[in-house]
């Protein structure tokens, strides 16, 4: 058994009831957030551009968009949780170092704060996957389906 096995082995042997709810807030979250980059594309456009990323704007604020939604969506059912959250995890970093890192993290109108503890987040959902209250642990139990 690799490293990799191993990690996602103790992450579902060891995975808190009380991480399940919290899993949900953060797919609805990431959701949510999709939705409101769809409804302002070009505001993701013009903050890309600002935090100085030599690659087409409009292609990484579609692929934010739809990560997000449908990563969000994923999380939130605890459908292919650890997938979903390696997906996220790139974008939450260009918004943690490249994004808010020019804003001042504490201030109003800065998400600093929001970026990190929801990367940190999907760093956990990463090792711990998606818990006993998933689609994924229904689809493992229920193999008739």
């Amino acid at each position: 058994m690799n490293a990799i096995e191993r990690t996602m082995y103790w992450g579902e042997t060891h995975h808190p009831a009380w991480l399940d709810p919290v899993r949900v807030v953060l797919g609805l979250i990431l959701f949510i957030k999709g939705i409101f980059f769809i409804r302002n594309l070009e505001a993701i456009e013009q903050m890309v551009m600002s935090a100085n990323f030599e690659f087409y704007p409009f292609i990484i604020a579609h692929y934010v968009a739809f990560a997000h939604l449908i990563g969000g969506l994923l999380i939130a059912g605890g459908l292919l949780t650890r997938v979903a959250a390696l997906f996220q995890i790139p974008i939450l970093i260009g918004a943690v170092f490249f994004v808010n890192a020019s804003r001042n993290y504490y201030s109003m109108e800065s998400e600093g704060l929001l970026a990190i503890v929801v990367l940190i987040l999907l760093i956990v959902f990463l090792v711990v996957g998606s818990g006993k209250y998933s689609l994924d642990h229904y689809m493992k139990t229920h193999k008739d389906y």
